[in-house]
């Protein structure tokens, strides 16, 4: 999920990334501060697919919109919170590239990983997540954050050299996500009858996108370690780019959990909890996790679409009545307290409820 600037809480030492552990043979069984804890739910990869659609987005157009296309978006907004894309503007041969590019990264030597180092109490750069208790359960994951959009933001010391193509590619990347996300929010807003660019307002002019590439290294004991603890991300959106051909990304629906299914060609995308709070919970910002897999590496590439954190945040008026009361208060920097509340186990939107 999205950064804070400035950490609610003060992070302890910085642990070594799960690639340095597995390298220097610390970690042939998990360390006990990956195993999950007695009375959490065991992992399982084998639950039963979750049933959402693959949407054309090129139906979603005003010039080309397709009502079945549209019941679809909605069916998909207010039964999971999710839905994939296909027709996006991108070949599958340059996500194939994108993908590359992630691969290539995580497979250099650690002492050129090194260079793009995050900070301790900065959630930018290569590593791993902050850790801000003993008690916590670390995530099976090293990962390279870095925000992407507007440019200004840019922190290229953060931003790999190599693979030679890495920033050109993210570069490209982003250009075009920026597209999708204006076509995904204007649906979102005529799904729920409202003006087509009140979360494109929300979102505002900054637009920022931050975006977070992962790498699940195999783990020995997948009953009982997560890529990703379970989470419901603090975005408007989240875009996610799946690894092609390993599985491991689960939503929970109904207290049950379900695999996403692999569509190589499209994307993943998931409500965030300000666009819950903004639909007044029409919409459901989904939970979901990441599996281990005991043979197989994994990567994925999450975008997060992040309004600015002076906006406001608070559910559309024309969204609440007498039968559907406002759900949720008026919220700034909604992000601040996400990574605590994060590693935690606990929701961030919790502080958002009436």
């Amino acid at each position: 999920m999205a950064k804070s600037s400035a950490p609610a809480q003060l992070e302890l030492l910085a642990t070594k990334t799960v690639q340095e552990q597995l390298i220097e043979g610390e970690v042939l069984v998990p360390p006990p501060k990956y195993i999950l804890k007695d009375g959490v739910p065991l992992p399982d990869a084998s639950v039963e697919y979750m049933d959402v659609p693959v949407i054309d987005l090129g139906l979603l157009t005003p010039s080309s919109i397709s009502m079945e296309e549209f019941d679809k978006l909605s069916s998909a907004l207010n039964e999971w919170g999710c839905f994939q894309v296909v027709n996006h503007g991108m070949t599958p041969e340059f996500l194939d590239q994108v993908r590359e590019i992630t691969k290539q990264f995580f497979a250099m030597p650690a002492e050129e990983k090194k260079k793009y180092l995050r900070p301790v109490d900065n959630i930018e750069g290569y590593g791993n997540d902050m850790v801000f208790s003993e008690q916590q359960t670390l995530d099976w994951t090293d990962r390279l954050y870095l925000t992407v959009c507007p440019p200004d933001k840019h922190k290229l010391k953060f931003w790999p050299e190599n693979p030679k193509s890495f920033r050109d590619t993210l570069d490209q990347y982003t250009s075009k996500l920026q597209v999708i996300t204006e076509t995904v929010l204007k649906g979102m807003a005529r799904s729920l009858n409202l003006e087509e660019d009140c979360f494109l307002n929300k979102y505002g002019e900054q637009r920022r996108m931050d975006a977070r590439f992962n790498f699940y290294p195999p783990c020995s004991r997948p009953d009982r370690v997560l890529g990703t603890k379970p989470h419901a991300d603090g975005t408007l959106i989240t875009l996610l780019l799946q690894d092609k051909e390993v599985e491991g990304l689960q939503f929970m629906k109904d207290d049950r959990w379900y695999r996403a299914p692999i569509v190589p060609e499209a994307l993943l995308i998931n409500v965030g909890d300000q666009a819950e709070i903004l639909s007044n919970g029409l919409f459901k910002s989904p939970v979901h996790k990441v599996v281990t897999n005991a043979e197989k590496e994994r990567i994925s590439l999450a975008v997060f679409c992040v309004p600015d954190s002076e906006t406001e945040i608070e559910p559309f008026e024309s969204l609440i009545n007498e039968s559907r009361p406002r759900l949720y208060k008026k919220l700034k920097n909604y992000v601040g307290i996400y990574f605590e509340y994060y590693q935690q186990g606990r929701r961030p939107i919790e502080a958002a409820i009436i």
